[in-house]
Parts: structure tokens; sequence; C-alpha cells
């Protein structure tokens, strides 16, 4: 009984290599910046930058603040990315006069950079808040689009003739094995999504947002305070890492199949 508990209840695993690897990143950053490697002759140590956070940031509301305000734009903008981006993947995919009219125009528009939409979305958008969600939505919807048209697109036919001689009908087949082969892809386009959407969130920021992570680390270069610049920086990074647990937490949850490593 307690075998069957503790094989249900799996602790992950500490990945000291990581922890290794990160504590050695910082160690050679203190000793570059200390030895005065060129490059890192102005880059503040890490040291200085931790007495800055505990001693300005930590307790700063407003520093906890700009996690919210970038977290929910980054939020809302992949939500509805994937909300349009999937239905519109498997439309392009199963419907051909559909593929053949709409799948040319996303071909034009997709290799457009995120951060080209800014002025269009300032001017198209009516206040600022919604012209960065709505950055962050392009940065994961056209990832998501040709994740699944692709993976709709590589349904083996034999596949859909043996359902359809078995008596299966189009829900059926759409259920039992359109939705399964996709899956995957759409786990595959969440992942590159959330890393996206957090790149163009903090590009927006910092050309028209008044607040968030990328506005404070604008504001630290702009003041040449190059400790709130690495402050920024790497709580994007984090922001980023805990985003990309919980993109992990629902893939495992949408392939309950796939073996836990």
């Amino acid at each position: 009984m307690d075998q069957d508990i503790k094989s249900k209840f799996r602790w992950p695993q500490f990945n000291w290599r990581g922890a290794i690897a990160i504590v050695g990143f910082f160690v050679a950053w203190h000793f570059f910046v200390k030895l005065g490697v060129p490059g890192f002759k102005d880059i503040a140590s890490p040291f200085d930058v931790l007495n800055t956070f505990l001693t300005r940031y930590i307790n700063n509301p407003e520093y906890w603040s700009s996690w919210v305000s970038s977290s929910k734009r980054v939020l809302y903008g992949f939500l509805i990315a994937q909300l349009l981006g999937i239905p519109l993947g498997l439309l392009l995919g199963t419907r051909e006069v559909f593929h053949n009219m709409v799948y040319p125009v996303i071909e034009i528009l997709r290799p457009i950079p995120p951060l080209a939409w800014v002025p269009i979305s300032i001017l198209f958008w009516p206040t600022t808040e919604s012209s960065i969600i709505f950055i962050c939505f392009i940065g994961a919807f056209f990832i998501i689009v040709i994740n699944v048209h692709d993976a709709v697109r590589s349904i083996k036919q034999e596949h859909i003739w043996l359902a359809q001689s078995l008596g299966a009908s189009s829900g059926q087949i759409f259920r039992r094995i359109m939705i399964p082969s996709v899956i995957p892809s759409i786990a595959v386009g969440m992942t590159l999504g959330i890393a996206v959407t957090w790149n163009v969130v903090i590009a927006a920021e910092m050309i028209s947002g008044g607040n968030g992570l990328g506005r404070l680390t604008w504001e630290g270069y702009v003041s040449h305070t190059v400790t709130v610049v690495i402050i920024g920086m790497i709580s994007i990074g984090l922001a980023g890492y805990l985003s990309t647990i919980g993109v992990d937490y629902l893939e495992k949850k949408m392939m309950p199949w796939r073996v836990v490593r």
C-alpha cells in the first residue's frame, strides 16, 4: 500500500547539475567584473545587484506591481492566441477551400516580427494596455496556428480511411484521431509561444508601456543604473521560467500517456 502511494506521489528530483551551473555562472560573472575583463568593466557585480535589490526593491510595491502587470499581459495575450489559433489551425488543416483562401495571408503576415506591429497596434487599439496585449497575442498566435496546421496535415490518410471503413462518423474521426494527433503540436506551440510572448511584452513595455518589468529595465538603462537593468533582466528571466513551468504542467495534463522523465 505504501509503495503504491509513493509511486503516485513522486517528488521531482533536484537538478544538482543545473544548480552547480547557475552558481558557476554567478561566480564567473563576479570574477570577470573584479578582474576587469573586457566587456565587464562597466557591469555591476552580483553582490552590487543583490544589495540594490534588497535595499530598493524587495519591499517595493511598485516592483511587484511590475511583475503582476507583465504577467497579466502575457497571460491574456497567450490565452487569446490559443483560443483563436487552435481552431484556425484546425480549419486550415481540414478544410481545403478555406486553406487555399486564408493560408497565403497567414504566410505573408507570419514573417513580420511582432515588434513591427507596435506602431500599428498603438494606432489601432484605444489604450496602451490593449495594444501591448495585442502584441503578446501576435507573438504566440502564428506559432500555434502553424503548429496545429502542420500537425493536421501530417495525419496519415490511411488512418482516416480505416476509421471510415469501420463506420466512424466525421465527428468521431475529429475527436478520436485528429485531436489526439494535434495535442503534441499544441503543446509545442504553447511552449514556444510563451517564450516569444515574454520577449515581445518586454520590448513593447519599453516602447509604450507605463509599467512592467520591461519598463523597469528601460528606466534603469535611461538613468544609467546598471544594477537596475540587471535586476530587470533577471526578473524577466525568472518570470519566463515560471511561465514555462506552468506550461509544462499543462502539457503533462494534456498528454497523460507521455512517460514522466
